[in-house]
């Protein structure tokens, strides 16, 4: 008999099998990964299996879609989201789940501290700030858009986020803050993504733009 994960670990992936071999490796023990396919070309979803990660598909195109789906393929009592593309640690998420499992947050965040040269860029830093600034406004006492979250996993399919691209960490933070839980953030690192991956939003102008573009609409 399979023995049930402490944890779950949702990753909304496209074309990242560069990445996931590390990240996969480095995930702690009790932590499940959960690889959310979301119409990769590289043979994503063929590495993560390799790597011992459950791999589910979504067809529909958008980070919101993916982490959705990886959320109702979860089991685990506590769900953690990360980025599959290595610019995140996973020994950082037990400080994250340790502050839902004694009750001291409904939902633990990261707030990205960069390290090494080019991690996060201008355009996407600056554009991360207007929409923390935006998000305090609503009463989430965060400065950065949850890139990193732990929480339990019936409390958020109660929340019922309905955002199905980029906007959908920001829906989050609004929809927690006005139903009263405890948000609490903490940094996390972060790092340039892996070497053979590109990024879908903060590797250009436009990405950033077209991102800061989807979460912005959800606060409209």
């Amino acid at each position: 008999m399979t023995e049930s994960p402490r944890v779950d670990v949702v990753l909304p992936c496209l074309d990242e099998a560069a990445a996931l071999p590390g990240l996969l490796r480095r995930l702690p023990a009790g932590y499940r990964a959960i690889v959310v396919d979301n119409g990769s070309r590289d043979g994503s979803p063929e590495v993560a299996a390799r790597h011992g990660a459950l791999v589910v598909a979504e067809a529909r195109r958008g980070y919101g879609a993916a982490v959705d789906t990886g959320l109702r393929a979860a089991t685990a009592e506590i769900v953690c989201v990360l980025d599959a593309d290595g610019s995140l640690d996973p020994a950082d998420l037990p400080a994250l789940v340790a502050l839902v499992e004694r009750g001291a947050a409904d939902l633990a965040v990261g707030r990205r501290v960069p390290v090494g040269r080019g991690a996060w860029p201008w355009h996407a830093r600056a554009g991360n700030l207007a929409l923390a600034a935006m998000i305090r406004r609503r009463g989430a006492p965060v400065h950065d858009i949850a890139p990193v979250r732990a929480v339990r996993r019936e409390d958020l399919l109660r929340l019922d986020v309905r955002d199905r691209a980029f906007g959908y960490p920001l829906e989050l933070l609004a929809r927690a803050a006005a139903d009263g839980w405890r948000i609490v953030e903490r940094p996390v690192v972060y790092r340039p993504r892996a070497a053979g991956t590109s990024s879908k939003v903060s590797g250009s102008v436009r990405g950033s733009l077209r991102a800061a573009r989807d979460m912005a609409r959800v606060l409209a």
